[in-house]
C-alpha cells in the first residue's frame, strides 16, 4: 500500500527511512498518474516490509516537488539512505518500476 506524504512529512517518511523508498510524485489532473497510481499501490503491497511506497499530491506540497526539480508528472523518485538513486519520468509498465526497485534492495 502506498503512504500519501506531504511536504511536512517528506523528511521523516522518504529521507531518514531504513529501506529503500519510491515516491509518486502526481497531480489528481494528470491523466498518466491515474495509470501510474494502481501500479504504484501494487508494487507498495508486494514489497511491504523490504521498501516504502509513497505518493506526494506536486499541487498541494510545492515544496517537495521543487525541492527534487519535478517538472514533469508523473515522476517516480528512488530514495536510498535519503539520497536519490534512481529516477523514471512518464507512464512505463510495472516491470520498469519494479527492476529499478530491485536493483536497490
Amino acid at each position: 500500500m502506498a503512504i500519501n506524504v506531504t511536504d511536512a512529512t517528506f523528511q521523516e517518511v522518504v529521507l531518514e527511512s531504513e529501506v529503500p523508498v519510491i515516491v509518486d510524485f502526481w497531480a489528481v489532473w494528470c491523466g498518466p498518474c491515474r495509470m501510474v497510481g494502481p501500479i504504484v499501490e501494487e508494487i507498495g503491497k508486494e514489497y511491504e516490509g523490504k521498501a516504502k511506497v509513497v505518493k506526494l499530491d506536486v499541487d498541494n506540497n510545492p515544496a517537495s516537488a521543487n525541492q527534487f526539480g519535478i517538472r514533469n508528472i508523473p515522476t517516480i523518485l528512488y530514495f536510498k539512505g535519503g539520497q536519490v538513486v534512481d529516477k523514471q519520468v512518464g507512464a512505463v509498465p510495472k516491470a520498469v518500476l519494479v527492476k529499478k526497485l530491485e536493483a536497490i534492495l
